[in-house]
Protein backbone atom coordinates (compact mmCIF):
# COMPACT_ATOMS: atom_id res chain seq x y z
CA UNK A 1 0.00 0.00 0.00
CA UNK A 2 0.98 3.64 -0.66
CA UNK A 3 1.58 5.86 2.14
CA UNK A 4 -1.02 8.53 2.32
CA UNK A 5 -0.27 11.61 -0.22
CA UNK A 6 -1.76 14.46 -1.78
CA UNK A 7 -3.50 14.78 -5.34
CA UNK A 8 -1.50 14.05 -7.90
CA UNK A 9 0.54 16.74 -8.92
CA UNK A 10 -0.39 15.52 -12.99
CA UNK A 11 -3.48 14.98 -12.85
CA UNK A 12 -4.90 16.39 -9.96
CA UNK A 13 -6.80 12.78 -9.17
CA UNK A 14 -7.91 11.38 -6.35
CA UNK A 15 -4.75 9.06 -5.31
CA UNK A 16 -5.43 7.40 -1.82
CA UNK A 17 -8.74 5.74 -0.13
CA UNK A 18 -9.34 5.10 3.10
CA UNK A 19 -12.10 1.87 2.48
CA UNK A 20 -14.03 1.82 5.90
CA UNK A 21 -16.11 -1.35 6.96
CA UNK A 22 -17.65 -1.84 10.36
CA UNK A 23 -17.71 -5.52 12.09
CA UNK A 24 -20.03 -7.00 14.59
CA UNK A 25 -19.61 -10.77 14.77
CA UNK A 26 -19.20 -11.03 10.59
CA UNK A 27 -17.43 -14.14 10.53
CA UNK A 28 -19.29 -15.47 8.01
CA UNK A 29 -18.88 -12.66 5.62
CA UNK A 30 -15.95 -10.62 6.44
CA UNK A 31 -13.26 -12.89 4.50
CA UNK A 32 -15.37 -12.89 1.50
CA UNK A 33 -15.53 -9.05 1.96
CA UNK A 34 -11.86 -8.84 2.31
CA UNK A 35 -10.95 -11.34 -0.33
CA UNK A 36 -12.98 -9.23 -2.62
CA UNK A 37 -11.16 -6.03 -1.92
CA UNK A 38 -7.54 -6.79 -1.80
CA UNK A 39 -8.26 -9.61 -4.85
CA UNK A 40 -8.33 -5.83 -6.99
CA UNK A 41 -4.47 -4.40 -7.66
CA UNK A 42 -5.16 -1.20 -6.34
CA UNK A 43 -1.90 0.67 -4.63
CA UNK A 44 -3.71 3.64 -3.69
CA UNK A 45 -5.80 2.36 -0.70
CA UNK A 46 -5.81 1.25 2.64
CA UNK A 47 -8.36 -1.26 4.12
CA UNK A 48 -9.50 -0.05 7.97
CA UNK A 49 -11.52 -2.59 9.53
CA UNK A 50 -13.36 -1.65 13.04
CA UNK A 51 -14.14 -4.34 14.63
CA UNK A 52 -17.09 -3.84 16.82
CA UNK A 53 -16.07 -6.37 20.03
CA UNK A 54 -17.79 -9.11 18.17
CA UNK A 55 -17.35 -12.93 19.95
CA UNK A 56 -17.55 -15.07 16.74
CA UNK A 57 -13.88 -15.37 15.77
CA UNK A 58 -14.03 -12.43 13.17
CA UNK A 59 -10.96 -10.69 14.66
CA UNK A 60 -8.58 -14.16 13.52
CA UNK A 61 -10.19 -13.85 10.02
CA UNK A 62 -9.18 -10.43 9.50
CA UNK A 63 -5.75 -10.40 10.62
CA UNK A 64 -5.33 -12.97 8.13
CA UNK A 65 -5.70 -9.75 5.72
CA UNK A 66 -3.49 -7.11 5.09
CA UNK A 67 -5.43 -4.20 6.57
CA UNK A 68 -5.87 -2.67 9.50
CA UNK A 69 -7.97 -3.82 12.45
CA UNK A 70 -9.37 -1.54 14.89
CA UNK A 71 -10.55 -3.63 17.66
CA UNK A 72 -12.93 -1.04 20.16
CA UNK A 73 -13.04 -1.85 23.63
CA UNK A 74 -16.94 -1.86 24.17
CA UNK A 75 -19.91 -2.35 22.01
CA UNK A 76 -20.40 0.95 20.29
CA UNK A 77 -22.50 0.52 17.09
CA UNK A 78 -21.66 0.60 13.57
CA UNK A 79 -21.98 4.59 13.12
CA UNK A 80 -19.04 4.49 15.96
CA UNK A 81 -17.22 2.00 14.09
CA UNK A 82 -17.72 4.06 10.92
CA UNK A 83 -16.67 7.20 13.11
CA UNK A 84 -13.48 5.29 14.36
CA UNK A 85 -12.61 3.98 11.20
CA UNK A 86 -12.13 7.47 9.77
CA UNK A 87 -10.72 9.09 12.53
CA UNK A 88 -8.01 6.59 12.17
CA UNK A 89 -7.81 6.86 8.14
CA UNK A 90 -4.73 8.39 6.23
CA UNK A 91 -6.86 8.74 2.75
CA UNK A 92 -8.00 11.79 1.14
CA UNK A 93 -11.51 10.01 0.65
CA UNK A 94 -13.26 7.74 3.17
CA UNK A 95 -15.25 4.61 1.07
CA UNK A 96 -18.12 2.93 3.45
CA UNK A 97 -19.03 -0.42 2.98
CA UNK A 98 -20.67 -3.54 5.08
CA UNK A 99 -18.65 -6.44 6.16
CA UNK A 100 -21.65 -8.50 4.18
CA UNK A 101 -20.69 -6.66 0.94
CA UNK A 102 -18.33 -7.71 -1.73
CA UNK A 103 -16.42 -5.40 -3.79
CA UNK A 104 -16.78 -6.02 -7.72
CA UNK A 105 -13.72 -5.84 -10.34
CA UNK A 106 -15.05 -2.36 -11.11
CA UNK A 107 -16.17 -0.48 -7.96
CA UNK A 108 -13.03 0.50 -7.69
CA UNK A 109 -12.20 1.81 -10.97
CA UNK A 110 -15.49 3.69 -10.87
CA UNK A 111 -15.38 5.24 -7.31
CA UNK A 112 -12.19 6.62 -8.50
CA UNK A 113 -14.10 8.07 -11.82
CA UNK A 114 -16.43 9.38 -9.66
CA UNK A 115 -14.54 11.02 -7.27
CA UNK A 116 -12.44 13.15 -9.84
CA UNK A 117 -15.62 13.69 -12.30
CA UNK A 118 -17.37 16.13 -9.34
CA UNK A 119 -16.84 19.12 -7.75
CA UNK A 120 -14.19 18.66 -4.46
CA UNK A 121 -16.43 18.16 -1.34
CA UNK A 122 -19.25 16.04 -3.11
CA UNK A 123 -20.13 12.94 -1.81
CA UNK A 124 -20.59 9.60 -3.84
CA UNK A 125 -23.21 7.49 -3.45
CA UNK A 126 -23.59 3.64 -5.04
CA UNK A 127 -25.64 0.66 -4.54
CA UNK A 128 -26.44 -3.18 -4.63
CA UNK A 129 -26.19 -5.09 -7.57
CA UNK A 130 -29.46 -6.67 -8.70
CA UNK A 131 -27.77 -9.88 -8.47
CA UNK A 132 -26.80 -10.40 -4.47
CA UNK A 133 -23.83 -12.98 -3.49
CA UNK A 134 -26.40 -15.43 -2.34
CA UNK A 135 -28.97 -16.43 -5.31
CA UNK A 136 -32.07 -17.27 -3.07
CA UNK A 137 -35.59 -15.91 -4.46
CA UNK A 138 -35.52 -13.59 -1.05
CA UNK A 139 -32.31 -12.18 -1.12
CA UNK A 140 -33.07 -11.83 -5.29
CA UNK A 141 -35.91 -9.87 -4.39
CA UNK A 142 -34.42 -7.30 -1.27
CA UNK A 143 -31.39 -6.78 -3.56
CA UNK A 144 -33.31 -5.86 -6.67
CA UNK A 145 -35.50 -3.75 -4.76
CA UNK A 146 -32.82 -1.82 -2.77
CA UNK A 147 -31.20 -1.28 -6.37
CA UNK A 148 -34.39 -0.13 -7.80
CA UNK A 149 -35.26 2.08 -5.09
CA UNK A 150 -31.81 3.66 -4.28
CA UNK A 151 -31.33 4.57 -8.06
CA UNK A 152 -34.35 5.68 -9.73
CA UNK A 153 -34.31 9.37 -9.41
CA UNK A 154 -30.63 8.69 -11.02
CA UNK A 155 -27.86 11.17 -9.98
CA UNK A 156 -30.24 13.00 -7.41
CA UNK A 157 -31.15 10.85 -4.58
CA UNK A 158 -32.82 11.82 -1.24
CA UNK A 159 -29.88 10.09 0.84
CA UNK A 160 -26.47 8.00 0.40
CA UNK A 161 -26.74 4.49 2.17
CA UNK A 162 -23.53 3.69 4.40
CA UNK A 163 -22.95 0.16 2.32
CA UNK A 164 -21.30 2.27 -0.43
CA UNK A 165 -21.10 5.93 0.26
CA UNK A 166 -17.97 7.66 -0.46
CA UNK A 167 -17.12 10.85 1.36
CA UNK A 168 -14.28 13.45 0.74
CA UNK A 169 -12.37 13.43 4.62
CA UNK A 170 -12.18 16.77 4.94
CA UNK A 171 -16.30 17.20 4.16
CA UNK A 172 -16.56 14.01 6.74
CA UNK A 173 -14.93 15.82 9.37
CA UNK A 174 -16.24 19.07 8.72
CA UNK A 175 -19.42 17.37 9.23
CA UNK A 176 -18.86 15.88 12.40
CA UNK A 177 -19.57 12.39 11.17
CA UNK A 178 -22.26 9.59 11.83
CA UNK A 179 -24.31 10.41 14.84
CA UNK A 180 -23.35 7.69 17.66
CA UNK A 181 -26.69 8.90 20.32
CA UNK A 182 -29.47 7.72 17.52
CA UNK A 183 -31.19 4.84 16.14
CA UNK A 184 -29.55 1.41 16.06
CA UNK A 185 -29.73 1.78 11.76
CA UNK A 186 -30.18 4.92 9.45
CA UNK A 187 -27.37 6.92 10.66
CA UNK A 188 -27.13 7.12 7.18
CA UNK A 189 -30.13 8.79 5.96
CA UNK A 190 -29.98 11.13 8.98
CA UNK A 191 -26.16 12.20 7.93
CA UNK A 192 -26.90 12.59 4.06
CA UNK A 193 -29.81 14.85 5.33
CA UNK A 194 -27.23 16.72 7.63
CA UNK A 195 -25.08 16.89 4.58
CA UNK A 196 -27.04 18.24 2.31
CA UNK A 197 -28.74 20.91 4.70
CA UNK A 198 -25.22 22.60 5.00
CA UNK A 199 -25.09 22.77 1.49
CA UNK A 200 -23.14 19.36 0.45
CA UNK A 201 -23.92 18.15 -2.96
CA UNK A 202 -25.31 14.01 -3.20
CA UNK A 203 -24.63 12.68 -6.36
CA UNK A 204 -25.79 8.56 -7.09
CA UNK A 205 -23.67 7.11 -9.63
CA UNK A 206 -25.66 3.85 -10.16
CA UNK A 207 -22.60 1.77 -11.81
CA UNK A 208 -20.75 2.07 -8.55
CA UNK A 209 -21.88 -1.41 -7.32
CA UNK A 210 -21.41 -3.56 -4.40
CA UNK A 211 -22.36 -7.25 -3.93
CA UNK A 212 -24.70 -8.14 -0.74
CA UNK A 213 -24.84 -11.36 0.83
CA UNK A 214 -28.28 -11.76 2.38
CA UNK A 215 -29.25 -15.01 2.75
CA UNK A 216 -32.62 -14.44 3.45
CA UNK A 217 -35.38 -16.64 3.94
CA UNK A 218 -39.28 -15.55 4.48
CA UNK A 219 -38.68 -15.46 7.96
CA UNK A 220 -34.97 -13.14 7.78
CA UNK A 221 -36.99 -11.14 4.96
CA UNK A 222 -40.43 -10.09 7.12
CA UNK A 223 -38.29 -9.75 10.04
CA UNK A 224 -35.97 -7.34 8.22
CA UNK A 225 -38.45 -5.32 6.88
CA UNK A 226 -40.28 -4.66 10.42
CA UNK A 227 -37.07 -3.60 12.06
CA UNK A 228 -36.02 -1.59 9.36
CA UNK A 229 -39.90 0.16 8.91
CA UNK A 230 -40.03 0.96 12.68
CA UNK A 231 -37.06 2.71 12.29
CA UNK A 232 -37.76 5.04 8.95
CA UNK A 233 -40.82 5.48 10.81
CA UNK A 234 -39.61 6.59 13.88
CA UNK A 235 -37.03 9.00 12.29
CA UNK A 236 -39.56 10.18 9.52
CA UNK A 237 -41.89 11.49 11.88
CA UNK A 238 -39.33 13.11 13.59
CA UNK A 239 -38.42 14.51 10.70
CA UNK A 240 -41.72 15.90 9.34
CA UNK A 241 -40.88 13.90 5.72
CA UNK A 242 -43.06 10.76 6.21
CA UNK A 243 -44.43 11.20 3.15
CA UNK A 244 -41.47 11.93 1.23
CA UNK A 245 -40.02 9.49 -1.97
CA UNK A 246 -36.88 8.42 0.36
CA UNK A 247 -35.03 5.68 -1.01
CA UNK A 248 -36.51 2.06 -0.15
CA UNK A 249 -39.55 3.89 1.78
CA UNK A 250 -40.39 5.54 -1.51
CA UNK A 251 -43.66 6.37 -2.73
CA UNK A 252 -44.21 3.04 -4.38
CA UNK A 253 -44.18 1.26 -0.92
CA UNK A 254 -46.52 3.56 0.70
CA UNK A 255 -49.28 3.40 -1.90
CA UNK A 256 -48.53 -0.55 -1.98
CA UNK A 257 -48.80 -0.30 1.44
CA UNK A 258 -51.99 1.58 2.13
CA UNK A 259 -53.22 -0.07 -0.76
CA UNK A 260 -52.67 -3.98 1.54
CA UNK A 261 -54.08 -2.79 4.14
CA UNK A 262 -57.51 -1.04 2.19
CA UNK A 263 -57.89 -4.47 0.55
CA UNK A 264 -57.73 -6.20 3.98
CA UNK A 265 -60.17 -4.12 5.50
CA UNK A 266 -62.45 -4.51 1.98
CA UNK A 267 -62.33 -8.44 3.07
CA UNK A 268 -62.93 -7.70 6.80
CA UNK A 269 -66.15 -5.96 5.60
CA UNK A 270 -67.48 -8.86 3.04
CA UNK A 271 -67.17 -11.07 6.29
CA UNK A 272 -68.76 -8.76 8.43
CA UNK A 273 -72.22 -8.06 5.48
CA UNK A 274 -71.57 -10.79 3.47
CA UNK A 275 -72.06 -8.44 0.09
CA UNK A 276 -69.82 -10.15 -2.39
CA UNK A 277 -69.99 -6.85 -4.21
CA UNK A 278 -67.11 -5.17 -1.67
CA UNK A 279 -64.63 -8.30 -2.48
CA UNK A 280 -64.31 -6.27 -6.14
CA UNK A 281 -62.63 -2.95 -4.58
CA UNK A 282 -59.33 -5.43 -3.56
CA UNK A 283 -58.25 -6.20 -6.84
CA UNK A 284 -58.77 -2.68 -7.93
CA UNK A 285 -56.93 -1.90 -4.95
CA UNK A 286 -53.64 -4.43 -6.09
CA UNK A 287 -54.00 -3.01 -10.03
CA UNK A 288 -53.67 0.61 -8.48
CA UNK A 289 -50.52 -0.50 -6.70
CA UNK A 290 -48.96 -2.72 -9.27
CA UNK A 291 -49.69 -0.12 -11.21
CA UNK A 292 -47.66 3.01 -9.20
CA UNK A 293 -45.09 0.12 -8.92
CA UNK A 294 -44.75 -0.60 -12.68
CA UNK A 295 -41.02 0.56 -12.81
CA UNK A 296 -40.13 -1.73 -10.13
CA UNK A 297 -41.76 -4.79 -11.76
CA UNK A 298 -39.62 -4.02 -14.73
CA UNK A 299 -36.81 -4.31 -12.49
CA UNK A 300 -37.50 -7.75 -11.13
CA UNK A 301 -38.37 -8.97 -14.37
CA UNK A 302 -34.71 -7.82 -15.90
CA UNK A 303 -32.86 -9.25 -13.19
CA UNK A 304 -34.91 -12.88 -12.70
CA UNK A 305 -37.26 -13.01 -15.88
CA UNK A 306 -40.87 -13.51 -16.23
CA UNK A 307 -41.51 -16.23 -13.21
CA UNK A 308 -39.44 -14.09 -11.24
CA UNK A 309 -40.91 -11.16 -11.73
CA UNK A 310 -44.45 -12.68 -10.66
CA UNK A 311 -43.35 -14.57 -7.83
CA UNK A 312 -41.49 -11.27 -6.24
CA UNK A 313 -44.84 -9.00 -7.60
CA UNK A 314 -46.87 -11.41 -5.56
CA UNK A 315 -44.83 -11.06 -2.48
CA UNK A 316 -44.31 -7.30 -2.95
CA UNK A 317 -48.23 -6.46 -2.89
CA UNK A 318 -49.28 -9.67 -0.73
CA UNK A 319 -47.53 -11.02 2.05
CA UNK A 320 -44.49 -8.03 2.35
CA UNK A 321 -46.87 -4.89 3.28
CA UNK A 322 -47.84 -7.02 6.53
CA UNK A 323 -44.70 -6.89 7.47
CA UNK A 324 -44.46 -3.22 6.64
CA UNK A 325 -47.39 -2.49 8.60
CA UNK A 326 -46.15 -4.20 11.49
CA UNK A 327 -43.30 -1.77 11.21
CA UNK A 328 -44.78 1.25 10.97
CA UNK A 329 -47.21 0.78 13.70
CA UNK A 330 -43.82 0.16 16.52
CA UNK A 331 -42.53 2.97 15.27
CA UNK A 332 -45.21 5.14 15.24
CA UNK A 333 -45.36 3.28 19.06
CA UNK A 334 -41.75 4.30 19.93
CA UNK A 335 -42.74 8.10 18.56
CA UNK A 336 -45.31 8.61 20.53
CA UNK A 337 -43.74 7.58 23.66
CA UNK A 338 -40.71 9.39 23.36
CA UNK A 339 -42.62 12.47 22.71
CA UNK A 340 -44.85 11.80 25.66
CA UNK A 341 -41.71 11.25 27.97
CA UNK A 342 -40.23 14.56 26.37
CA UNK A 343 -43.58 16.66 27.31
Amino acid sequence: MLPARGHDEVAGRMSFISIVIPNYNGGRTIGKCLGSIFAVKDEGIEVIVVDDCSDDGSRDIIRTYPCRLIALDERSGAAAARNAGAAASRGEALFFIDADCLVKENTLPVLRNSLDGYPAGTVIGGTYTPMPADAGFFSRFQSVFINYSETKHGAHPDYIASHAMAVPVHTFRRAGGFPERFLPIIEDVEFSHRLRRNGVRLVMVPDLQVRHQFDFTLLKSLRNAVRKTRYWIEYSLENKDLLSDSGTASIEMKVNGFAWLLSVLTVLLYLASGKMRILFVAPLLTAVSLGVSGRLLAAFHRSGGFVFALAAGAYYSVVYPAAVWIGALQGAWQHAVKRLRGA
